[in-house]
């Protein structure tokens, strides 16, 4: 592979890789926080629509929802989505579903008794959550939210679909210009792995620092 396809190709395409993941996981993250903690709302209509919105994007395709979004949603409001943000959306809105469980089952794991002792000290139900329930919660979430991270990154090669030109857009172009598939699809596969172990890497420091502020020692 040479110079010119590794710069005008690869290169670009690492890093379109890079904002789908940034991007997408920012929107995963207010969707599965927000469902998330919806889902333990004391209105049972509130856990009603929360637990729908779960249950809809957790049985769809992400990639077909991502279809919808560029091809069906653009007749019915008169306005189209660019590829990227097509993607960001169904990539944002599919795997935060799967957060939302991450998020609810989390903080129904925080021991009843923290939860009474913020009733008893007579804080809003806001205030237990955000100073009670959330940094106790927090911790458990982040490594089943590492291993989400993981596949949202694995998840971007759909959008090599719609022409955004992502890594594996970017080996498929190289593989039609040189007719060599081992060596292009290799160096895709080495740079899926550096991005997933730099997360991997990432999300264990963000866990033992959250830990350490609760005094647990994470190994």
């Amino acid at each position: 592979m040479t110079a010119g396809l590794w710069q005008h190709w690869v290169l670009p395409g690492i890093w379109i890789t890079i904002q789908l993941t940034v991007y997408s996981a920012a929107l995963a993250a207010a969707v599965a926080f927000g469902v998330g903690m919806a889902r333990t709302h004391r209105s049972r209509f509130v856990r009603f629509l929360a637990g729908f919105y779960t249950e809809v994007f957790r049985g769809t395709s992400a990639l077909v929802l991502m279809f919808w979004l560029f091809f069906v949603l653009p007749p019915l409001v008169g306005w189209q989505l660019v590829p990227m943000w097509a993607a960001v959306l169904a990539l944002g809105l599919s795997y935060g579903a799967y957060g939302a469980e991450i998020v609810r089952g989390a903080l129904k794991a925080v021991p009843t008794a923290q939860r009474e002792a913020g009733i008893a000290l007579s804080l809003t139900p806001w205030q237990r959550m955000r100073l009670v329930l959330l940094p106790q919660a927090v911790p458990e979430m982040i490594p089943p939210f590492c291993n989400l991270l993981v596949e949202l990154l694995k998840g971007t090669a759909l959008v090599s679909l719609l022409g955004v030109g992502d890594v594996s857009f970017a080996a498929y172009l190289v593989r039609l210009a040189t007719q060599d598939s081992a060596q292009i699809y290799s160096v895709t596969l080495v740079v899926y792995f550096v991005l997933a172990f730099g997360i991997t890497r990432g999300m264990k420091a963000l866990e033992r620092r959250t830990k350490a502020n609760l005094g647990v020692t994470v190994k």
